[in-house]
């Protein structure tokens, strides 16, 4: 990094004027390489005392001293890279009056993003410059090549806007604290799984080992008996939908798709791409399914089988549909078990909800088909993945063997990502079960915490009891909305707050929450039943 700084120093002091140098120099040297070196040279000195097994085991042994207290362990907001002492010492003990990195054992944190340093950025006119349509446009003559610039300051610029972009993230759950350094080496490697994960192909520069590991750590999540499921790394958590529900659809090609209103948009898409019947059932004001609608829906067509699915948190609410309720409505419906199949969306609770505790259990125990949630999500990845788990032998019936691939084509790919395979099992050896516990513990606390600040400023906002997304009533600006990067919906819009949302986060984005309403006012409900007027209704 600081090489890469120094470089770009001196090509803009021999073809660049003084401010041009010294914008690089400042958004550049001292914003980015100054904070990674940082943070890097703290972790490098941690390790220089301790290697990874022992601060592994350390760290577990305090963990399980502490199990049986309702915090799964407590986690310090401050820079867990600012000195080796300070690292060593959050491996050993854990301050409970504060919550925020990710496991202090991964030091999961590349560039800062679970920093409150960059909050207030903004790019510079040179980055700015750098990043226009006509600066990025790719040449087609040598002509154009002299009139553009150089993709070092193109891509300077670019991991600038990302940083800064990135340290605002509130609207979407994606974890963005992580550190894959240790696996650039292997970006070398075209490496491709296509074909099943379980049957290998003629083509050997593949990740199928780690694919089936992380498979395995699912299963073995949601209590899948040995050699009773299949699986395998997808693309997103939409392709997961798409293969549980075309599962459904092979399993009952005359079945109908029933799901709530507040669906993900994937699974209409998987209805309208298998031209499936689906009824869209409402919600009930905190986002779950209506019950009782459903239940009359399923009794009107009981000649037809029955296709569930189920959302493990809603997209927008972060609502769990009840699944005990649902097969109990199913049992007394005299529904039996060879006419139903149920597909769970968990692209980000399915990974929370086993270590939230007390929470109802979504398992393959129970009478469930098919799951599937996002990699990128809660555990962070550099690209969208995700995992489709399923019970075996409805994977048997999409079945071919295919001759080019010297395997088995079940998956909706054919090439596929063993890029992203190989960092999902990184991403799970380095965190662990007590790792991910971590993150998650953090991100119930600190949404109790956003919820909290926004009641003590009047402003209306609703948090789901499984939930680490907060609903809240639409800022008037546009501005504050973009900058934020908020979800909206109508008149309402949310937060989902992952490991890198901080308190001191939190509180800025809170206090320009009311500068915006003392300046633009807040908004009124859109229509009568709009989603602000269920936000205003008791849950």
């Amino acid at each position: 990094m600081i090489r890469s700084a120094s470089l770009l120093v001196r090509r803009f002091s021999q073809s660049s004027s003084s401010s041009r140098l010294a914008n690089a120099t400042k958004t550049w040297g001292s914003t980015t390489a100054n904070s990674f070196v940082k943070g890097q040279a703290a972790f490098k000195s941690t390790l220089a005392d301790e290697d990874d097994e022992d601060i592994l085991a350390s760290t577990e042994q305090a963990t399980e001293a502490d199990s049986t207290s309702t915090v799964v362990g407590a986690i310090d907001d401050d820079n867990p890279m600012e000195s080796s002492s300070k690292t060593k010492q959050s491996m050993e003990t854990f301050d409970r009056s504060k919550s925020g990195t990710a496991s202090p054992w991964a030091v999961f944190d590349a560039w800062g993003a679970g920093s409150d340093e960059m909050v207030n950025s903004s790019l510079s006119d040179f980055d700015q410059t750098m990043l226009r349509p006509e600066s990025v446009k790719i040449p087609l003559d040598e002509k154009e090549v002299e009139d553009i610039p150089d993709e070092k300051d193109i891509l300077h610029a670019y991991d600038h806007l990302l940083q800064a972009k990135s340290s605002v993230h509130f609207g979407y759950p994606y974890n963005l604290m992580f550190d894959f350094t240790e696996l650039t080496p292997f970006l070398k490697y075209s490496i491709n799984n296509l074909g099943d994960p379980f049957v290998p192909s003629n083509y050997g520069v593949h990740s199928r080992q780690f694919e089936v590991s992380v498979i395995d750590f699912f299963a073995n999540l949601w209590k899948m008996e040995p050699d009773s499921y299949w699986g395998y790394v997808t693309t997103s958590g939409t392709e997961g939908n798409l293969h549980g529900i075309l599962l459904a659809r092979e399993q009952f090609p005359d079945g109908i798709l029933y799901t709530s209103q507040e669906t993900h948009y994937s699974v209409f898409k998987a209805a309208r791409y298998y031209r499936m019947e689906c009824k869209s059932i409402p919600t009930l004001p905190m986002g779950e399914i209506d019950y009782d609608i459903l239940q009359q829906a399923i009794q009107d067509n009981r000649d037809r089988p029955v296709i569930l699915n189920v959302n493990i948190g809603t997209t927008v609410k972060g609502a769990v549909d009840n699944l005990d309720r649902i097969l109990r409505m199913l049992k007394q419906l005299d529904i039996p078990r060879e006419r139903f199949y149920i597909h769970c969306d968990g692209a980000l609770f399915a990974l929370m909800m086993p270590f939230v505790e007390f929470a109802p259990e979504v398992s393959f125990r129970k009478p469930i088909d098919s799951i599937a949630v996002s990699g990128h999500k809660m555990l962070g990845c550099p690209m969208p993945c995700g995992v489709a788990l399923s019970r075996k032998e409805h994977v048997n019936k999409l079945e071919q063997h295919i001759d080019y691939l010297n395997s088995v084509d079940t998956t909706i790919m054919g090439s596929r990502n063993g890029q992203a395979a190989l960092y999902l099992w990184y991403s799970l050896r380095k965190k662990g079960i007590n790792g991910i516990k971590r993150d998650v513990v953090h991100c119930i606390d600190t949404a109790r915490y956003l919820q909290d600040k926004l009641k003590e400023n009047g402003l209306t906002s609703r948090l789901n009891d499984l939930s680490s997304t907060v609903v809240l009533e639409r800022p008037m600006d546009e501005e504050l909305i973009k900058r934020w990067q908020l979800a909206c919906e109508e008149d309402i819009a949310h937060v989902v707050v992952m490991p890198n949302v901080t308190k001191y986060k939190i509180d800025m984005f809170v206090k320009e929450l009311m500068e915006c309403a003392d300046k633009h006012g807040r908004i009124q409900p859109l229509r009568p039943d709009s989603p602000l007027t269920k936000l205003n209704t008791p849950w």
